[in-house]
């Protein structure tokens, strides 16, 4: 079989990363791209193109550029936490940006070229936010259900076109952005490093936090060729608290 064509925004670290390792160990050509020439240079990728995705003239020419891509994986984002009255206006306009227009604009260069061919993967890494609220996340959850709704809204599109949009929705990850997030929790209530961590994976059932190369596990599972008949779902990886 000829090796499909991947490609995984923000995938110079973290999820990003993992899923690309995981495509090119099954053979896939695998094109990261990312804003950080060093980081993606430095992660391992073969293939490696520097683009904002917020950015539709770059988005644009990068797959104008690149011409065929199987498989789409959305998973550029970026994270924030305030109470509502101190989220400001620039950081709903940041998160909105990168993690639903990114993924607008990614989707909505592949597509034609898909829906041609009658075949083709799209995958949003999107996150349990994007599914339920929690506290001190407004600009995240509402950016992270946009792009759930986004998914959905081109499923409904590609139903029967041999073309598939779906997406995962992790729990917290160990990754750089929770260690962010645990260092803003630190700072803001004096807890330990280890007990802002605890507090981040006692938040779902599983317990722990979600190591990277789980989330490309889901990923590559509705990529594959046989996941044909999944379409407009996103798919859970809590341990069980939130129940489709």
């Amino acid at each position: 079989m000829t090796p499909r064509v991947v490609l995984v925004t923000g995938g110079g670290r973290g999820i990003g990363k993992a899923v690309v390792a995981r495509f090119a160990a099954a053979g896939d050509r695998v094109v990261a791209v990312g804003r950080d020439r060093l980081v993606l240079e430095e992660s391992g990728a073969a293939e490696t193109e520097v683009c904002d995705v917020t950015d539709e003239p770059g988005v644009e020419e990068l797959f104008r550029r690149l011409g065929r891509v199987d498989v789409l994986v959305n998973n550029a984002g970026a994270s924030a936490s305030a109470p509502l009255g101190r989220t400001t206006l620039e950081d709903w306009r940041l998160l909105f940006e990168v993690n639903a227009t990114g993924a607008f604009l990614c989707t909505r260069a592949v597509l034609p070229g898909m829906i041609e061919r009658a075949d083709g993967r799209i995958v949003t890494v999107a996150s349990v936010a994007g599914l339920a609220g929690s506290r001190y996340t407004a600009a995240y959850t509402a950016s992270k259900h946009a792009a759930v709704g986004l998914m959905r809204a081109v499923a409904s599109e590609v139903a029967g076109t041999g073309v598939t949009a779906n997406a995962v929705c992790p729990a917290y990850v160990r990754t750089e952005m929770t260690e962010r997030s645990v260092a803003r929790i630190s700072e803001r209530t004096g807890r330990t490093a280890e007990e802002a961590e605890a507090a981040l994976a006692e938040s779902s059932p599983l317990g722990r936090l979600l190591e990277p190369e789980e989330v490309a596990f889901a990923v590559a599972f509705l990529a594959a060729p046989e996941a044909g008949a999944v379409n407009g779902q996103a798919l859970v990886l809590d341990g069980g608290g939130l129940q489709a």
